[in-house]
């Protein structure tokens, strides 16, 4: 019996292997009834069956064994990708996900060797069903991911969200205390929880704005007519005042004025200089530039310090990666979100970033359009 024709006939029998198997994924399934259970596992069969009768090239087949099928035409979801979500949703982790497809392939050919002797044709219906067993699998496992990580920013959403309500009444108390005790040195205590309240800010906002762009949504910015001159400036004062063992220097050239978002400008700002501190030489000077041509902006932040390796340039943009010579210290109170952050504002502008770094001197360069 051909293998197609065999899941037809035995596709209730299948199922009950399925179920069994199904249920000992605990803790999962000890919450969930047998039609939950089951889920989608006959339409995947169905699937598998329908896959086995459609005539296929080498090249395709080859294609299907890589999990890089071809997607038909105005087609739906498909069942395996249904039941990923469903999975995913029901708190099955993507190992027990996968097991599930490891049990069905196992049960299928261990239940049509049982009833009858291979035929001519079994090498080639058990490669056919294995590519495409193969194949329901990458589209399980691709939007079993995806459910996951939704649910993961949503997750940070909702605590970013949360965590701002009782951040705002610590930043409230310390300016209170600061004013009561005007026309006296402010307490170090005070100052001590100023500071940690201001820095708190600042990760709950970096970690709020990667959540976006987590979820498709992208950094929002708002541009009005500004002179990104005085928006840089006024950052880099709060900066100097900030690192007062730092020093930064500021130059600019050409005309300034455009449409910006000023508070992500600054951001941008902050983020560049204090990475510059961070990796520079502790001694060194950070020096910020502002060029301004007919079409565009550039803002740049240099500074000496080691060579980033080539091999850790491509991936310096990417959230959540710390350079390995960072400073113990300062790296506990960074997320490793900053350069991230500022390449999705950046792109928000409709702008971009890129960075050079030789002969222990290295800079970062944000590409800004005036419109």
């Amino acid at each position: 019996m051909r293998l197609a024709d065999f899941i037809d006939a035995n596709t209730q029998a299948i199922l009950a292997e399925w179920d069994v198997f199904a249920s000992s994924l605990l803790p999962a399934a000890a919450e969930m009834d047998a039609a939950t259970l089951r889920d989608h596992a006959e339409q995947i069969l169905h699937a598998v069956a329908k896959d086995l009768r459609t005539s296929q090239t080498r090249r395709e087949q080859s294609e299907k064994s890589k999990g890089r099928a071809s997607a038909r035409p105005g087609a739906t979801e498909t069942a395996a990708q249904t039941h990923a979500v469903l999975r995913a949703g029901g708190g099955f982790t993507i190992r027990q996900l996968v097991a599930e497809y490891r049990a069905l392939r196992a049960s299928v050919l261990r239940l049509w060797g049982d009833t009858a002797p291979y035929g001519p044709q079994a090498m080639e219906d058990a490669g056919r069903f294995n590519e495409a067993i193969d194949q329901a699998i990458t589209e399980s496992v691709d939007y079993f991911t995806s459910e996951v990580d939704r649910w993961r920013a949503v997750f940070l959403g909702m605590l970013g969200h949360d965590l701002r309500g009782p951040l705002n009444a610590v930043l409230l108390t310390s300016r209170v205390i600061s004013t009561l005790s005007a026309g006296t040195p402010m307490s170090p205590h005070t100052e001590r929880l100023m500071r940690s309240g201001e820095r708190m800010r600042q990760l709950l906002d970096d970690l709020l704005d990667y959540n976006r762009t987590s979820l498709d949504i992208g950094i929002r910015v708002t541009p009005h007519r500004v002179d990104l001159a005085r928006v840089c400036r006024e950052e880099i004062e709060l900066l100097q005042a900030a690192l007062p063992a730092s020093t930064i220097e500021f130059a600019t050239e050409g005309v300034t004025q455009g449409s910006w978002d000023a508070s992500r400008v600054k951001q941008v700002v902050s983020n560049l200089v204090i990475n510059a501190v961070r990796h520079g030489n502790p001694s060194g000077i950070v020096r910020m530039s502002l060029r301004g041509d007919e079409a565009q902006v550039h803002l740049s932040v240099e500074n000496t310090g080691p060579t980033i390796p080539k091999e850790l340039m491509s991936s310096l943009f990417e959230p959540l990666r710390r350079h390995a010579g960072a400073d113990a210290q300062g790296e506990r109170a960074s997320l490793g979100l900053g350069l991230f952050i500022v390449r999705q504002i950046a792109i928000a502008h409709g702008g971009s970033v890129s960075v050079e770094s030789a002969g222990g001197r290295t800079c970062f360069t944000v590409m800004l359009p005036r419109k």
